[in-house]
């Protein structure tokens, strides 16, 4: 069976460029060479050379002004008499280009006559090179007289003939939904997107050396996992053929990283990709960066510390304040203080202040109810749930939307925690606290953390509650990890570790609405299956 072309292979604009390449490739022009040797790129020749600096363009004809090798996307040409104007666009912005019709010359191109008509070099770039095609310039810097730094181009070297035009920016590029599929031409039309990822690769790096400031080593643990766990998530499954051995995507970084502190690694924390095979809306993607970061010896206090600290020196990094921008729910510009120390309240101390109720009056059955009216628990999950989750449950409707400037939550349900350190405080342990905070920014969660549980005896307990609710039908709980209770029997130290969402707190720090907008290639429905914008993204 034939393979089938795609539908721009039908289209005049695709055969008109094909037709190009091969009149290039005729006229002894190479549309593809290896490499290119850049000298500069275009904000910083705006920076290192202000109007003033330097002379017109017969200065430049001449050879009196500075010489510069440049290269970028043409995504601009204009025809004027003598000379032709570009713009061409590289990594950094825009630069102008000026083609002179008897000074400007194409590498590998000697004029010839194509029908009655001579193809001299400019002629050659009017008609075989398109908007979108990669060029690279050689010539010497002027300023018009409108005041646009332009280079008056000696030689021109095609880079890449393009066999496919840009999509135009007010109608190919206007539906997020395009943009989010083919992310290159986004970037392409729309720099401002750039600045968008490489400030967060700025924020990756300051969390780096932040944590390295405090003494911890980043490590690298198995993506693939014979036994998943470390949060409550259906995991993504693959089969090892090497073994014949049914393997999962790990759901997060706990487990080894935890396994590493047992084996007398002091502080130790990874920032990589964790899957979770659950729903999509623009807080979630199937697969996201995570950081978790555990230090021996310390608890979920001096982990929101280290927690609040870093987003503090982070906003400082990236706004030179503490004060971060962001957007209500409501679409209204606000401002997000991240100046440690944070507000801090317990899960039931933020139901009753936020949603104004006191959970110790009421019984399992007037919660369920509640939570049953609400609308956002369904009432086969209800059927499952233990007072600690009806707890949670609650804390999800009725406060979680309320946290807008940073909180702390802390001192959760043991139900919802099995990883976790019981309460030192007897009267908390004895309601069935653990030692977990989750911190909150604009209403959604951006991160968990504990006093690690490194009793065997309870860790085995409370694993196993979770590998009989999984094999009670709960999708979302992991089965028993014999090996990381051996490695606990073993010994761990006093422990507190946390894991952060990265993509969230970029999300955050960029005030970017959607986690679409800061993953390079979120995760689309099949095109066929793609509907507006509104049906891909709740």
């Amino acid at each position: 069976m034939p393979i089938q072309k795609p539908e721009y292979h039908e289209q005049d604009e695709y055969q008109n460029r094909l037709r190009k390449l091969q009149e290039i490739r005729a006229l002894g022009v190479e549309p593809y060479p290896h490499k290119f040797e850049v000298t500069a790129h275009a904000k910083e020749l705006q920076v290192r050379y202000p109007q003033g600096s330097l002379g017109h363009s017969e200065d430049a004809e001449k050879g009196s002004t500075p010489s510069v090798i440049v290269s970028g996307r043409l995504v601009l040409f204009r025809a004027m008499g003598k000379n032709a104007f570009a713009q061409i666009q590289d990594h950094t912005g825009r630069l102008q280009v000026m083609f002179n019709r008897d000074q400007t010359v194409v590498t590998g191109y000697t004029p010839s006559s194509e029908g009655n008509e001579t193809l001299t070099p400019i002629k050659f770039i009017e008609k075989k090179i398109d908007l979108g095609d990669i060029i690279g310039i050689e010539g010497n810097l002027f300023y018009t007289n409108k005041g646009e730094l332009t280079v008056y181009a000696k030689k021109v070297t095609l880079l890449c003939k393009t066999l496919l035009p840009l999509a135009d920016k007010h109608s190919g590029l206007s539906e997020k939904e395009i943009r989010y599929r083919k992310r290159w031409l986004d970037l392409i039309t729309n720099p401002e997107i750039q600045e968008t990822f490489r400030k967060r690769s700025r924020i990756l790096s300051f969390i780096r050396c932040f944590l390295e400031s405090q003494g911890f080593l980043e490590v690298e643990t198995p993506i693939l996992q014979s036994i998943y766990g470390g949060a409550e998530a259906r995991p993504f499954i693959t089969q090892l053929n090497a073994l014949d051995q049914e393997m999962f995507l790990r759901i997060s970084l706990e487990i080894p990283l935890k396994k590493l502190i047992v084996g007398g690694m002091n502080k130790v924390y990874e920032l990589s990709r964790v899957f979770r095979n659950e729903g999509i809306d623009r807080n979630h993607n199937p697969e996201f960066t995570m950081l978790e970061a555990y230090a021996a010896n310390w608890d979920y206090n001096d982990i929101m510390r280290l927690t609040e600290n870093l987003f503090e020196a982070l906003a400082m990094e990236l706004y030179q304040t503490t004060e971060v921008p962001a957007q209500s729910a409501e679409g209204q510009p606000i401002t997000i203080n991240m100046k440690a120390p944070w507000i801090r309240l317990s899960m039931k101390e933020a139901i009753k202040k936020y949603g104004n109720i006191d959970v110790d009056c009421l019984s399992d059955a007037q919660m369920s109810q509640q939570l049953l009216d609400s609308g956002h628990v369904a009432p086969e999950k209800l059927k499952t749930m233990k007072r600690g989750h009806l707890i949670a449950a609650f804390f999800e409707v009725f406060a979680e939307p309320h946290l807008i400037q940073p909180h702390h939550i802390i001192d959760h349900p043991i139900e919802t925690t099995p990883l976790a350190k019981p309460h030192r405080d007897p009267l908390k342990r004895k309601e069935g606290l653990v030692e977990r905070f989750e911190s909150f920014i604009l209403g959604q969660e951006m991160c968990n953390a504990y006093s690690e549980l490194n009793d065997p005896v309870i860790q085995r307990d409370l694993l196993e509650q979770q590998a009989i609710r999984k094999e009670s039908g709960d999708q979302e709980a992991n089965p028993l990890d014999e090996e990381f209770i051996e490695a606990i029997c073993q010994g761990m130290p006093p422990t507190g570790g946390v894991g952060i969402g990265i993509d969230r707190l970029v999300m955050v720090m960029l005030n970017s609405h959607s986690i679409r907008d800061v993953l390079y290639f979120p995760w689309m429905k099949p095109r066929k299956e793609t509907g507006t914008e509104e049906e891909t993204e709740s």
